[in-house]
């Protein structure tokens, strides 16, 4: 009986510490780019709804997000956010090398900072307690090797995105992917990740070489420009686009077995949530989540394309 009771008391005890926890009043502020394509709407559509999902898990947990359209602007929204009393940042930075200093600053004074997708160029790691991230170097990577198995002799032109870090770690992987075989790089050129600046560039692309066989674009939402602008031209001579993301559209072509994107090759915006929730378990469950948490750049093919299509999403 003794025991029983000591249990019991020890129960008790525990279960009003965990109370108790769940009672506790924490902010956390989400800094992400605006939605101004693919890819980040469905970082804003899943920072939104996790956000709702970790207030309704605790209480006393307030999660504000914001959306910036450039740097400029990011740097004052970690600002706004710094001076609303934040406990935690959950930063996706739409370039970092220019947003360092702000988020040094929320991480002077003791914030618990998760950084997600793109770390600064220097690779400082005092900048953040966390970092959640797709495989840059993997996503050019597994492209390069895909290419490099099904087509060791191609002639290919290479959309690329921004010019920031990431950007060069996916240049990077690639270059290693294709290593050891024929392949041969025609041209590079940025297209932004937007589908209308890489319509442009391939437009240009089409009109400057008469032939080639693979496109690599990085990205899903350029490769919506490439495929027009490749209908539009009446070309027949590409062999297929490999892009990257994981979008329902392009998975669901890859489903189809559309003969223009065999693959694609997966980098989930979901990864917002994904710091968001550890953040809030740092705060909350006082779990150790310090360090980097990556994720696969796992290929896409018709085989497995039914376990990334999510037709419900945004993106």
């Amino acid at each position: 009986m003794r025991k029983l009771m000591l249990g019991l008391a020890v129960a008790a005890v525990t279960f009003a510490g965990a109370a108790h926890a769940q009672d506790k009043k924490f902010t956390i502020g989400v800094s992400i780019p605006a939605a101004d394509h693919g890819w980040t709407s469905g970082v804003v559509f899943h920072a939104e709804r996790v956000a709702k999902l970790l207030m309704a898990e605790h209480p006393g947990l307030n999660v504000i997000v914001k959306t910036s359209p450039d740097a400029a602007s990011q740097a004052n929204a970690v600002q706004d956010l710094d001076t609303q009393g934040i406990d935690a940042l959950v930063i996706l930075p739409s370039d970092p090398d220019p947003l360092v200093n702000a988020i040094k600053e929320v991480k002077g004074k003791g914030k618990f900072v998760a950084l997600v997708d793109r770390a600064p160029s220097n690779n400082d790691n005092s900048v953040r307690d966390l970092y959640v991230a797709g495989n840059n170097p993997a996503l050019g990577e597994v492209a390069g090797k895909y290419i490099k198995d099904t087509t060791p002799d191609a002639e290919v032109v290479i959309i690329r995105g921004l010019p920031i870090p990431i950007d060069q770690q996916r240049q990077d992987g690639f270059d290693k992917g294709i290593a050891g075989s024929n392949v041969k790089v025609l041209d590079r050129q940025y297209g932004n990740w937007n589908r209308d600046d890489a319509f442009k560039v391939m437009q240009d692309y089409l009109t400057k070489y008469q032939k080639f066989d693979v496109v690599w674009c990085q990205d899903d939402d350029m490769a919506v420009g490439v495929l027009q602008a490749i209908e539009q031209a009446k070309r027949t001579d590409i062999k297929y686009v490999v892009a990257g993301a994981g979008s329902k559209d392009m998975v669901k072509k890859v489903m189809d077995g559309d003969k223009l994107i065999p693959v694609d090759v997966l980098y989930p915006p979901a990864m917002v949530g994904t710091a968001m929730e550890l953040t809030a378990a740092a705060l909350y469950d006082q779990v150790p989540v310090h360090g980097s948490y990556i994720l696969d750049a796992t290929l896409i093919t018709k085989e497995n394309a039914k376990d990334f299509y999510f037709p419900d999403s945004p993106f």
